[in-house]
């Protein structure tokens, strides 16, 4: 039951408020300083609510509240005199009436900000009314600045930005790699009504902050985007020297050597000054301002050589001792054994690829020619001629292929004139077969199937004209005694060779 009793009055509420709200305005306005502005205001379907009078009445703060516009149907219209806005405001219409009693602001100010209220007095509610917020737009001035100081170890104000007379306040933010914090914005209002925001960056500047970026950016209500100012930080510290060009190589005899003094600060180094420890230069030594050159080492350079470099802020010196050796040192042999160790490499690559080639070059000499594995185009040698191929013929007591060396085959008994025809001087028979006209042709077992059956198709006309001439072949030979002749040699199918003829 409690429950139901706190909906119903929430509900009651809402609507009250909602028929309190019969006033209709515009919740918020926006203008700049000049412009004229206007406030609008009606009361629609007024129903049994009798309007009496409208006013209009501007409130600056909560505790003042001016009329600066009345309209009644019978006493017409009246602008108070003690109206901020007076002489520049006035009704819309000529002849208002309650149902459209809307104003005009002409000339706008800073100053006319504020909360401006319809407000009907009506009969039998009270008075009923709707609430306008004038809002005033100044874009701000922006500006920023950074502040010269001095390297140290107290955090100090390095820069500054401020956003003036702008309305509303404008925001402030800073970007930067620097390791500091910005301070809290300082809001001041101005008499206009205008408002200032300052802010400021804190760092503990040191000589590597010299220089480096760092940007204000200020974004306000006027603006699309924000404002960015970059600046530059400037940080003075006294000078820091160091020499550079001693490389421990200075040896007697030893020419165009130079120590350079590199100095930075800020502000600039003024002098700087090239001292001796002994207190006496030698004379074999050249000043050029920051830069000292020996023409020719000799003992008198073994000493200590100071730089002193001096600005505002105050002076630093740094130092160098030189010894002067009697010869210079010995040559690294680095560069010989790299060398050495690069000729070794490219005289292995140069053997293997040597190597490779001739390897290389010995099969293809023996797989030249396919079927014997000889150069294409290569004549017999005595020994193919002599003992024949590898392979034998078709019908000898070779396993595969044929036999395509001359082939000298021989009988004991024939009479004497037939073996005297063709005899060698040595008393050798020169032996002759019909296959001579195939004698270059060599096969192998790579040979394809075409030209095997080309080759045994020839071998196989060759057969049948043997056998049409007559059988046996056309030999000459010598009678075949036990006790043979040391040159001539015994072949396995019966026949005899010689060693030492030549057969054509």
């Amino acid at each position: 039951m409690n429950m139901s009793g706190l909906l119903s009055a929430l509900i009651l509420l809402i609507i009250q408020g909602a028929l309190a709200q019969r006033v209709r305005v515009e919740p918020e306005v926006m203008s700049y300083p000049g412009q004229t502005v206007t406030l609008r205001c009606m009361f629609p379907n007024p129903g049994d609510t009798q309007l009496t009078q409208v006013s209009w009445i501007f409130e600056r703060t909560d505790t003042e509240r001016t009329n600066i516009a009345v309209f009644h149907p019978t006493f017409g219209i009246n602008y108070p005199t003690t109206s901020p806005v007076v002489g520049r405001v006035r009704f819309i219409l000529d002849s208002p009436t309650l149902d459209n009693p809307s104003i005009q602001i002409s000339n706008v100010k800073m100053t006319d900000e504020g909360r401006y209220i319809c407000e009907y007095a009506t009969y039998p509610s009270g008075n009923e009314q709707g609430v306008t917020s004038l809002v005033m737009l100044a874009k701000p001035k922006n500006i920023a600045t950074t502040v010269t100081v001095t390297a140290g170890k107290t955090p100090v104000i390095v820069a500054r930005c401020e956003s003036s007379n702008g309305r509303p306040a404008a925001t402030i933010s800073w970007s930067t790699t620097l390791n500091g914090n910005m301070t809290p914005p300082i809001t001041t209002d101005n008499p206009d009504n205008t408002v200032s925001v300052q802010s400021a960056y804190m760092l503990t500047p040191q000589p590597s902050d010299n220089g480096k970026d760092i940007s204000c950016m200020v974004s306000h209500r006027t603006m699309p985007q924000p404002e960015t100012i970059p600046m530059k930080l400037v940080v003075e510290y006294p000078p820091r020297v160091q020499i550079k060009g001693y490389d421990d190589n200075w040896y007697r005899g030893r020419t165009s050597a130079f120590l350079t003094c590199q100095a930075d600060g800020n502000p600039a180094p003024t002098t700087v000054t090239w001292k001796t420890l002994s207190g006496l230069m030698p004379e074999t030594v050249q000043v050029q301002e920051t830069r000292l050159v020996v023409q020719k080492v000799d003992d008198t350079i073994n000493t200590t050589f100071i730089c002193e470099v001096k600005n505002s802020l105050g002076y630093s010196r740094d130092q160098v001792t030189v010894f002067v050796r009697e010869q210079p040192p010995p040559a690294s042999n680095a560069g010989v054994i790299a060398g050495a160790i690069f000729a070794c490499i490219l005289a292995v690559i140069l053997l293997g690829v040597l190597i490779y080639f001739l390897v290389f070059h010995n099969r293809r000499q023996q797989h030249g020619y396919r079927g014997t594995g000889k150069p294409a185009g290569a004549p017999y040698d005595s020994f193919t001629r002599l003992f024949g191929s590898a392979k034998s013929s078709k019908n000898g007591t070779g396993n595969n292929g044929n036999n395509n060396t001359p082939i000298y085959r021989g009988e004991v008994g024939l009479n004497e004139k037939t073996a005297n025809q063709g005899m060698h001087p040595g008393g050798v028979a020169l032996l002759e077969t019909t296959h001579t006209h195939t004698a270059d042709i060599l096969l192998s077992r790579e040979m394809d199937e075409v030209e095997r059956k080309k080759f045994d198709e020839l071998e196989e006309e060759e057969e049948r004209y043997d056998h049409f001439g007559g059988g046996g072949p056309i030999l000459q030979l010598r009678p075949h005694d036990d006790d043979l002749d040391d040159d001539m040699e015994s072949q396995r199918d019966g026949s005899v060779i010689s060693r030492t003829a030549v057969y054509v």
